[in-house]
């Protein structure tokens, strides 16, 4: 039985179905929730370990959270040095003429140039109309669309009028793609949430359906791509991308990812949040570029509908779709699947509102549903337990790079808050006083976890600016002057950083996390970004 990931649903996963761990006995099965619990258990052990060792072992409690501190400061340096790296990729991928690069390099193996044909989905729930036009004129640009684009536009039943807005679409479209489809997925069918995960995998079976066995297209020669109402793709991201599917001779077993850029409308937004958009885009970046990390898809990515098609498409009862559906695809292809990078990036349009307090909550909610994603660590562990057979050094390394990302974010941000602060409240003397420092500095020699926790903080602190200067060099230009008010705004969101960070990326991550220990559903919500 496969792994169960819906919220709402109280199914067992069945381990070792067919490879039982047990001679003659079947294998137990492991509640859904205890899986799913994993990081908000942690969480939570994590902070009563913190209040509990704020009392009785305040020094030790403060080292670990100088450690930790300082892992997470040289980590942001690692960012900003696979951001330098990824920024000169970028240039150079910008000037390359892929066709003739396909001239020059491709392998006996690869595909004819001619044959590679792009599936674009784009799943979406109540998105303005103006857009959806904005996101077929920039697919309209794209390196021969009218030869090699089809276009589904995937529409929701539960949507008032969704029948007639792509209709519209449609007839205003179709010139500029070799198809232009829409798909319509009912509402209420058994086993599934209304949710993106659920729209992409009725869209994909359809065209599957509608392309190979209808129309006779070669399954071998689709690139399927998934992506948000709102991407806006590099104008050469499909040109790059046939070239990157037709050399690659393990191209049924490749993701592909380009860096997003939240800066489709990144001067309507307040400017006490662009600091956190320039951060996410940092590490985004970052995880492409730096060769040491596992990139993992995010928002917009492809890959073959071979691929898509024999690993059962994407769960229809997924909140968190993009990992979810990597790590299916790895595991069902035995652990050989992997993620290649597209150095030309993709801008999306980051989550707003009429008020600063609106943005605030709509990010908030945006980052709540982003952590559903904490069920991976739990969808993990099953498939290695159901597939003993896929190299253990190989699962456990896919599962680390998820794991390490999501627990950093709960139990982590526990112990780093509560671990530095808790301990100094109910022991003031395990710092040194200001006053005497700023007398004797030398005193600080005598105090070194709180030496080390204080550099961590200030790493901190200069990387965050430099993740918001390598943002702003690349932003598009302004579209109105800079007042003074939103030069002090961006001049305060760098000490407000720690401040917003917790309110928009780790609260939200430990309620999700709380949620999922609990058993408490998430219902999907789609953001407002315009």
């Amino acid at each position: 039985m496969p792994y169960q990931s819906s919220g709402g649903r109280r199914n067992s996963v069945q381990l070792g179905v067919g490879r039982s761990l047990w001679a003659g006995a079947p294998p137990p099965a492991i509640p859904e929730r205890t899986l799913d619990g994993i990081p908000g258990c942690l969480a939570w052990i994590s902070l009563l370990f913190s209040v509990v060792a704020a009392l009785a072992f305040p020094r030790t409690l403060l080292l670990i959270a100088a450690l930790l501190g300082f892992y997470t400061a040289v980590r942001f340096l690692l960012a900003g040095i696979a951001n330098i790296r990824g920024l000169r990729l970028i240039s150079q991928w910008e000037k390359i003429n892929w066709y003739e690069r396909y001239q020059q390099d491709a392998p006996p193996d690869a595909l004819a140039w001619a044959d590679v044909h792009h599936v674009v989905i784009v799943p979406n729930y109540k998105e303005p109309v103006d857009i959806l036009m904005r996101t077929l004129d920039n697919l309209a640009a794209q390196y021969e669309a009218r030869q090699r684009l089809t276009v589904v536009l995937a529409m929701e039943a539960a949507e008032e009028g969704c029948v007639e807005k792509a209709e519209k679409l449609v007839a205003a479209y179709s010139p500029c793609f070799a198809n232009l489809f829409f798909t319509v997925h009912p509402r209420g069918l058994p086993g599934e949430m209304q949710c993106k995960s659920a729209n992409e995998a009725w869209a994909a079976r359809w065209v599957k359906r509608k392309l190979v066995d209808q129309e006779g297209y070669n399954l071998d020669h689709i690139l399927v791509t998934t992506q948000d109402a709102d991407t806006l793709w590099h104008p050469n991201h499909f040109f790059a991308l046939t070239y990157l599917f037709a050399t690659n001779p393990e191209r049924h077993l490749r993701f592909w990812q380009g860096p997003i850029r939240y800066h489709t409308n990144i001067w309507d937004i307040n400017p006490l949040l662009r600091i956190v958009n320039a951060y996410s885009g940092a590490f985004e970046l970052a995880y492409l570029a730096a060769p040491w990390w596992i990139p993992m898809p995010m928002s917009s990515y492809s890959l073959s509908l071979r691929l898509l098609d024999s690993s059962g498409y994407w769960d229809p009862d997924v909140i968190a779709d993009e990992w979810h559906m990597f790590i299916k695809a790895y595991f069902n292809r035995d652990g050989q699947v992997k993620l290649e990078r597209v150095f030309l990036p993709f801008s999306a349009t980051a989550v707003t509102g009429s008020t600063f307090w609106e943005a605030l909550k709509n990010r908030y909610l945006q980052t709540l549903r982003h952590a559903w994603g904490s069920k991976e660590v739990g969808y993990i562990l099953a498939k290695m337990l159901e597939q003993p057979e896929i190299r253990f050094q190989d699962s456990f390394r896919l599962l680390f790079r998820v794991a390490h990302d999501i627990l950093l974010a709960g139990a982590g941000w526990v112990i780093l808050t509560v671990g530095s602060q808790l301990p100094i409240l109910l022991n003031p003397s395990i710092i040194p006083p200001v006053g005497e420092i700023l007398q004797n500095p030398a005193l600080l020699l005598e105090y070194p976890t709180y030496v080390l926790l204080s550099i961590a903080g200030v790493l901190v602190v200069v990387l965050g600016i430099i993740f918001w200067y390598q943002d702003v060099i690349v932003r598009p230009p302004r579209t109105r002057p800079q007042t003074l008010t939103e030069r002090l705004l961006t001049l305060l969101s760098f000490p407000l950083l720690a401040v917003l960070t917790l309110i928009v990326v780790a609260l939200p991550t430990l309620q999700a996390q709380t949620r999922l220990l609990v058993g408490i559903p998430l219902r999907f919500k789609v953001s407002k970004k315009a």
